[in-house]
């Protein structure tokens, strides 16, 4: 299992990219997962790339961004943009959200327009030899498992994939564990979080979490939270495939993200032991 931080998670602090480059490869991440908006607002200079991010030891798995699906013209824009960043960056996938419409309020209309936007946008990134990844969210087509495998069909295209947020998954009324296991053909990466009670799920809004003074008291670490993250990271830690990012959102974040990456790291060590002591 490949983990990688978000630089989302220093949206509201003054941290230079570099430093969070080397602070990850210190304690022992894989790679860096690029919000959007930081990977478009980097200085052009040769040491932001992929060649440098090489030499750190770390990869950039993925970008993600917000795609306007609604819009053609601006969405091709955007898109071939993206691709470009992707390709300055080495990653190999595009995220982006389903829309901006729950499946339970959307049209029939809805639908097409997210698939069709989807389907362009599918192309291009074909076009660049990427992949461009739905993530499953509320608020979006992608909030429950029968909505997100219906997208995935009505789309039909080869470069669509996954971005299974386990929490959300859970959030929208399925279990993780069953749905990664229908999902399995098209995932191709996990974002990993946790809340203290199912009720505070709320507080991963966008309105909230982009907000410098939005609540944060809910969020928790991946192993103290409402969902019992053991089961689902036993399959992960066996996948050396697998490629996920623990996406943090509240505050002490070095902390955090060292603690959890050591926790998981630790049941990886324990199921290799295991496993060495069963063969």
């Amino acid at each position: 299992m490949k983990l990688s931080l978000c630089t989302i998670s220093f949206r509201h602090q003054l941290i230079d990219l570099k430093d969070i480059a080397f602070w990850a490869r210190d304690t022992g991440f894989h790679g860096i997962e690029l919000w959007g908006v930081h990977a478009r607002n980097q200085l052009p200079l040769a040491i932001h790339n992929a060649q440098w991010m090489a030499a750190q030891g770390l990869s950039v798995p993925m970008i993600s961004d917000y795609l306007p699906l609604h819009d053609q013209s601006t969405l091709r824009r955007l898109t071939l943009n993206l691709c470009q960043q992707a390709k300055t960056w080495g990653a190999w996938k595009l995220r982006t959200f389903a829309g901006q419409i729950a499946s339970a309020d959307a049209t029939a209309e809805d639908r097409c327009t997210v698939a069709a936007g989807l389907r362009e946008a599918c192309k291009m990134a074909e076009d660049h030899g990427l992949k461009l990844l739905i993530e499953t969210h509320p608020g979006t087509l992608a909030d429950t498992l029968a909505s997100t495998c219906d997208l995935l069909d009505a789309v039909d295209h080869p470069a669509l994939a996954v971005n299974f947020d386990v929490l959300h998954v859970w959030e929208g009324g399925d279990d993780p564990i069953k749905a990664r296991r229908i999902l399995a053909p098209y995932i191709a990466h996990y974002h990993l979080k946790n809340i203290s009670r199912r009720e505070d799920l709320g507080i991963f809004a966008p309105a909230n979490v982009y907000a410098a003074s939005g609540r944060r008291d809910a969020m928790v670490s991946l192993f103290s939270g409402a969902y019992d993250y053991a089961p689902i990271l036993q399959d992960l830690v066996r996948d050396t495939h697998c490629e996920a990012s623990l996406e943090w959102f509240g505050d002490a974040v070095f902390q955090t993200l060292r603690s959890d990456l050591h926790r998981i790291r630790s049941m990886a060590q324990v199921q290799r032991l295991e496993t060495k002591a069963a063969g």
